[in-house]
């Protein structure tokens, strides 16, 4: 990459969010136009639309040779692996976001031919923010987070929706077997939790580059791991299963789950 560094991108990422979580923050009161895209719970606002217009128009000024993949339309057809790429989600847990006026993020990472370089997941309501930068760890807050540990299957905490049970019966014995299942809404903060320490695995069956791309990143730094629930690995190519766990929670998670398949 020419002419910039990485920790000038870095900081400039870090400084775009914290910029458009104060827009998102001062607006909360305002009435929002709600549509729907896929599906009747597939939901997006004026906001998330707005945030993504911000980001690109600022990504476009400040770094005229990257390119940009947003959640509501921008990118869309791009070479995820080639070149310098930002992969934003304005608003990932929209439905949070309408309903809750809680629990949703903004989901930044940044890729170089390929590979992660950064990964900031920010809590917008909390003021809470998940950052990573390729090589150099991943931080809450500005404090480091501690490499992974594992622990018990029976003591691990888990994260899906519970939707998914209906789809898949193999997850019932991971809910016998662990100490509980929490479910979030928000892809990004959920993968955020699990390198913190707050969760030890989320399992989810339908997700997009931007849901993901952020929280790979910080996982890597922690020493987490993330593959499709097929045991493959990641792609921004499109739409993935996805099961984000430490090391033993991961083979603990995909053992049980082949066990209930056999029975």
């Amino acid at each position: 990459m020419k002419d910039y560094t990485w920790d000038y991108v870095y900081d400039k990422a870090v400084q775009l969010v914290h910029e458009a979580g104060d827009r998102i923050r001062s607006s909360m009161s305002e009435v929002r136009k709600v549509e729907t895209k896929s599906h009747v719970n597939d939901l997006v606002t004026d906001m998330d639309r707005a945030i993504e217009t911000f980001f690109a128009e600022r990504v476009q000024a400040t770094f005229p040779t990257h390119h940009f993949l947003g959640e509501e339309g921008a990118g869309h057809n791009l070479d995820v692996s080639s070149g310098t790429l930002w992969v934003l989600d304005p608003i990932d847990g929209t439905v949070n976001f309408v309903h809750q006026q809680s629990f949703f993020a903004i989901s930044l990472a940044v890729f170089h031919e390929g590979t992660g370089k950064i990964g900031i997941v920010y809590d917008v309501m909390r003021d809470e923010i998940f950052t990573a930068q390729h090589g150099k760890g991943a931080f809450r807050n500005n404090e480091k987070l501690p490499q992974l540990k594992s622990r018990p299957f029976s003591e691990t905490i888990l994260s899906f929706n519970a939707g998914w049970i209906l789809k898949d019966r193999s997850l019932e014995q991971l809910i016998v077997d662990c100490r509980g299942v929490r479910s979030y809404g928000v892809a990004a903060l959920e993968m955020a939790y699990v390198a913190c320490g707050r969760l030890d695995a989320y399992l989810s069956y339908n997700l997009a580059p931007w849901d993901i791309a952020a929280g790979m990143i910080i996982l890597e730094e922690v020493g987490g791991r993330y593959m499709t629930l097929e045991g493959e690995e990641l792609t921004l190519d499109g739409k993935t299963t996805l099961l984000a766990a430490e090391h033993g929670t991961y083979e603990g998670v995909l053992d049980r789950m082949a066990r209930s398949q056999t029975y």
